[in-house]
């Protein structure tokens, strides 16, 4: 079905892995858009609750493939056309999605790490805000997570010097979910998704709805956004199940639902 990535699901959960080792995982326009539609069947799908992205091979994402551009090329379009597809489903996909960082995350790699909800991070991987480097500024959405999650002066700071940062730097700064040996990785990030997909799926895709209202939205306006998403969860199945295994006191088993 896929060329660039593999697809594979398992225990509530769908596995995305960027399947150009021998490129470092590189995107290709191709892989954009697989990408994009990979997401999208997996947020269609009831049967999965989380969603994993990873690379084959050592890299995660090494970034564009620099044999697909020219100085001829129109990287505008190449935005507009290529990754906004892409970055706008993963943004807009109310299933938690979790980066399972496993080696070099840089350029548009990196910004794919930053799109999602988790980053799960090998002690082994780095990122790296390369654009610079070439004469680019960060896109794919880069600058737009970046700033948020790591404020103005430390954005600025990885994406002017374009100086790699590893794993550990990467936890310290509020990057990375939790860093993970390399003999523990496989057991640990598919523990950790199988904990995610466990959760009640409609009340995280509304978290993360009014997480994002909470940046443009005044604060009145909010609270109407919070209580429309209150009134939807309050009718799933998952809150009627929530409340009986609190009464019973025992865990609950929520289905997503």
């Amino acid at each position: 079905m896929y060329k660039t990535i593999t697809y594979r699901t398992e225990n509530a959960v769908a596995w995305i892995g960027l399947n150009r080792p021998d490129k470092l995982n590189a995107f290709t326009r191709q892989m954009n858009e697989e990408i994009e539609q990979a997401i999208k069947h997996a947020e269609e799908n009831d049967a999965i609750r989380a969603i994993v992205i990873t690379g084959e091979g050592r890299a995660f994402c090494a970034g564009q493939d620099l044999t697909e551009v020219s100085d001829q090329t129109n990287l505008g379009d190449v935005l507009r056309d290529n990754y906004g597809p892409m970055i706008k489903e993963i943004a807009s996909c109310e299933k938690p999605i979790i980066g399972a960082i496993n080696g070099v995350a840089a350029g548009a790699g990196f910004s794919l790490a930053l799109a999602c909800d988790f980053r799960l991070v090998s002690e082994k991987a780095s990122f790296l805000n390369a654009f610079v480097n070439i004469g680019l500024i960060p896109d794919c959405g880069n600058l737009y997570y970046l700033t948020r999650m790591i404020g103005q002066a430390k954005a600025i700071e990885l994406s002017l010097l374009g100086e790699k940062v590893s794993a550990q730097e990467a936890e310290r700064l509020g990057l990375a979910t939790r860093v993970i040996a390399m003999d523990e990785w496989e057991e640990q990030v598919s523990a950790f998704a199988e904990k995610v997909a466990s959760k009640p799926t409609k009340a995280i895709g509304l978290i993360k709805q009014s997480i994002e209202a909470s940046y443009h939205l005044p604060f009145d306006q909010y609270l109407k956004v919070e209580a429309e998403g209150q009134r939807i969860a309050g009718l799933t199945k998952d809150y009627a199940e929530g409340v009986t295994a609190y009464l019973e006191k025992r865990k609950p088993q929520f289905v997503g639902q």
